[in-house]
């Protein structure tokens, strides 16, 4: 090899480095990060996932050997069903595990409607679970001013507690301090289901459910899962279900 060749392979594989750990610096960026937190079993001992027509058919008796809880997409915006929320209410009738059901808010669509969709379903679709309003950035329009989708999810909110619902919240931890921390009075602040990948969770912050990872493995889902935990024991939870009637 010469050294003319030897320099110019050295240069390429330098470049080829670099541009290596540039590329895994912008997929970080673009992954947002860590997506998953281990937990001490001893201090969260309950496990929940959250599922959608995304996760396929599960085997809902596989996951109820593993499981404590579920909550099911149910609808999104003003008119979106999720196609394999019936199905997967119906397993978990069938398997005996604690299910809610959720709805992915849209930045764009009028409250109002938004909360006639959850409530259709609502109505049809008993849970042992608060109904959950899932509002965060991803997959929603950057070009909807704070304001107004605050708006349109107070009037949600409104709406689906004059027809006997008390919705708790899914946001992480961005979405909680633009549209929560300084919105809601502590009196009114909707219960809240934390997405964060940092222990504790939020800092001074009240949570019921904690999704803390985006990459779990569990039986009876092909491919990644998101994983929650409860915020207690299981004593703890055995009392919040016999609050709800369970």
């Amino acid at each position: 090899m010469t050294d003319r060749h030897a320099r110019f392979t050295a240069i390429a594989i330098i470049a080829l480095a670099a541009a290596a750990i540039i590329g895994f610096g912008a997929w970080r960026v673009l992954r947002g990060g860590e997506t998953s937190v281990d937990l001490d079993r001893e201090l969260f001992p309950i496990i929940g996932a959250d599922l959608s027509a995304h996760n396929g058919t599960p085997d809902f008796d596989s996951l109820a050997t593993v499981l404590d809880f579920v909550y099911l997409k149910a609808s999104e915006g003003n008119r979106f069903r999720d196609k394999e929320f019936e199905r997967n209410y119906t397993e978990t009738r069938r398997t005996g595990l604690p299910a809610g059901a959720y709805h992915f808010f849209r930045f764009d669509r009028d409250g109002r409607s938004q909360a006639d969709n959850f409530i259709d379903i609502l109505a049809n679709y008993p849970c042992e679970l608060p109904p959950a309003i899932d509002i965060e950035e991803y997959g929603n329009s950057a070009q909807v001013p704070t304001a107004l989708i605050i708006e349109r999810l107070q009037a949600m909110l409104a709406l689906m507690r004059a027809a006997g619902y008390e919705p708790i919240v899914y946001t992480n931890k961005k979405g909680h301090s633009r549209f929560f921390r300084t919105v809601f009075p502590p009196d009114d602040m909707p219960g809240l289901w934390i997405c964060s990948f940092t222990n504790p969770p939020l800092a001074r912050t009240d949570w019921l459910f904690w999704q803390h990872s985006h990459t779990a493995r569990i039986p009876g889902v092909r491919g990644a899962v998101d994983l929650n935990t409860f915020n207690g024991n299981r004593s703890d939870w055995t009392g919040y279900l016999r609050q709800r009637g369970l």
